[in-house]
């Protein structure tokens, strides 16, 4: 049999590996011996395959799709991070990127800018929101997605980018020299106040855990203390998907006395264990605090909702967060990888271990299920002994539901007709009023009908769907043909009228327009001030921050 060089190389060096690994067989554990077993297996299975499989193989890949298949045994945050990845693994966990600032995505045909950072060097060039993107240095960048559009920006610090592109307000192509540089991505986009014009109720978004954190909730809460001397906090972690640990445990510490245990780790390896307790002196351990969450809101976000509502600090409102329990470090690997994997899981002051899907007991199927009612279990608060529980997350002390968009509404969004107009509107107004102020007004909003009406767009309502549902389960059963008058006539009673809904749902379709107005005269910070006036959950922690007995009430204070 003939064999080319690629191979017997492959062959002699794989035949090396298991040598050396059969040579440990003497002596072992039975735990050892299973790994070094499977271990020479693997090695032996890998050689056979580059060496007789009927065409050339990838080594790479083939190990790469090793590794992906014994990590899915596992947990979903338990990730190898190749070379290639290790940038944007730091972009997470610093904030921090080098790059021009801007993001862009294929819509319509065409790549088009959709967000730029207020500062950087696209944003100091000029570019704007729905300008078309066409070439970076050279190369088109028609037809590539998201990610490889991004590789295309990323580079070192003070390296020159050449970027063409089309702006909205002209046909004519545009070329300029950009400059990368270090871009920070705020962990608090956004902080003001809420109850203009009194300016009592202080705001803070904190869409992030990354370096710095704890610092700039910090720095926010001195500016609202300072410019408009509030009287009540709300802090908003909804759809925070978390970050390092110690930057909750700070963020927890400027409302916790020094020396309070906030979060304790515990794993298989003792000596990681860990106990963290806040190091610094509190800003403000009096003020009423209401911390926001959602479904969305994970890991430290729930370290800091967990940690406000067991030491019965604040008042949490919102909805059941996600329930991650779960802590990963990061071990280095050779040829510059990493492994981020679980260690610990975390309790936070009560005891309790929030973490609600069981990924060490799976179902026979290899599927993933919530821990069972039967074995959750309840626990109090430190100070006022309220009743608490673990294994699913962080529950609300208020719940308050989100409102939901219409179906025509995220439609329009979802088809790009929103962000057109948008863009078509800052083509003749060249400023507005402030963020927390502008509202479509309905002279616009009949505009944007007009526009509408040669643009093709549908949708199903979910009204329509179930009744669909139901007409296939009516067949499913054999009642449909006897009932089919019946369908029809229902059928054409629910058929939707796109024109009559763009009516009936007119304010939610004029909110998502005046954000994503906004947005192009103040950026990320202001879409974040004009959402958040007529946010239903928002407006229920206001309601109780305001009333002091039902404040107290629920916090069980006697």
């Amino acid at each position: 049999m003939h064999f080319n060089q690629r191979k017997i190389k492959i062959s002699i060096l794989l035949t090396v590996v298991v040598i050396i690994t059969s040579v440990s067989f003497v002596q072992l554990s039975d735990r050892e011996f299973q790994i070094v077993k499977n271990m020479d297996i693997f090695f032996n299975l890998f050689r056979e395959i580059n060496l007789f499989y009927v065409d050339d193989t990838d080594p790479e890949k083939l190990i790469e799709k090793s590794i992906e298949g014994m990590l899915e045994t596992l947990d979903p945050y338990t990730t190898f991070i190749p070379e290639s990845a290790m940038e944007d693994y730091k972009t997470v966990t610093t904030g921090q990127y080098a790059g021009v600032g801007l993001l862009a995505r294929n819509m319509d045909n065409s790549v088009v800018i959709i967000d730029i950072s207020k500062g950087s060097p696209a944003d100091r060039a000029g570019l704007k929101i729905g300008d078309a993107l066409l070439k970076v240095n050279g190369e088109s960048v028609t037809g590539k997605d998201e990610i490889a559009i991004h590789e295309l920006f990323s580079g070192a610090p003070n390296t020159k980018l050449q970027i063409t592109y089309q702006p909205v307000s002209s046909k004519k192509e545009i070329s300029k020299e950009l400059v990368r540089e270090m871009i920070s991505i705020p962990n608090v986009p956004y902080y003001g106040t809420l109850d203009y014009p009194q300016n009592k109720i202080g705001y803070i978004r904190l869409s992030n855990f990354s370096t710095n954190a704890g610092k700039e909730v910090k720095d926010a809460f001195l500016a609202l203390k300072k410019n408009h001397q509030i009287d009540y906090l709300v802090l908003d972690v909804r759809s925070n998907p978390g970050g390092l640990l110690l930057e909750a445990v700070d963020v927890v510490n400027l409302f916790i006395k020094r020396g309070q245990e906030v979060v304790s780790t515990r794993g298989r390896i003792k000596q990681w264990d860990n106990i963290y307790v806040t190091r610094h002196e509190p800003v403000d351990t009096v003020i009423p605090l209401a911390v926001i969450v959602n479904r969305s809101s994970a890991s430290a976000s729930e370290i800091v909702a967990g940690a406000i509502q067991d030491l019965d600090r604040g008042i949490i409102v919102g909805q059941r967060t996600f329930g991650k329990g779960l802590v990963q470090a990061t071990r280095p690997l050779s040829y510059n990888t990493q492994l981020k994997v679980t260690t610990a899981k975390y309790y936070i002051p009560s005891g309790r271990c929030i973490q609600a899907l069981d990924y060490t007991h799976r179902e026979a199927d290899g599927s993933v299920g919530y821990i069972p009612d039967s074995l959750i279990r309840e626990y109090k608060t430190l100070k006022n002994k309220r009743i608490v529980k673990d294994g699913g997350g962080v529950s609300p002390d208020i719940e308050a539901l989100p409102e939901t968009l219409s179906r025509i509404a995220v439609t329009l969004y979802m088809r790009h007709l929103i962000f057109n107009y948008a863009t078509l509107y800052t083509q003749q107004h060249d400023s507005i009023s402030s963020a927390r102020t502008f509202d479509i007004t309905d002279q616009e909003y009949d505009k944007f009908l007009e526009y509408l009406k040669d643009k093709s767009f549908d949708y199903q309502t979910e009204t329509e769907s179930t009744f669909l549902k139901l007409k296939q389960l009516a067949g499913k059963e054999k009642y449909l043909e006897d009932a089919m008058p019946e369908f029809d006539a229902l059928q054409e009673k629910l058929k939707h009228d796109r024109f009559k809904d763009l009516e009936i749902h007119k304010e939610d379709i004029k909110e998502l327009l005046s954000e994503e107005i906004v947005s192009r005269y103040y950026y990320g910070s202001g879409k974040i001030a004009n959402t958040i006036r007529k946010d239903t959950q928002i407006r229920a922690a206001l309601d109780v921050l305001t009333e002091t007995d039902k404040y107290q009430s629920i916090l069980n204070v006697k």
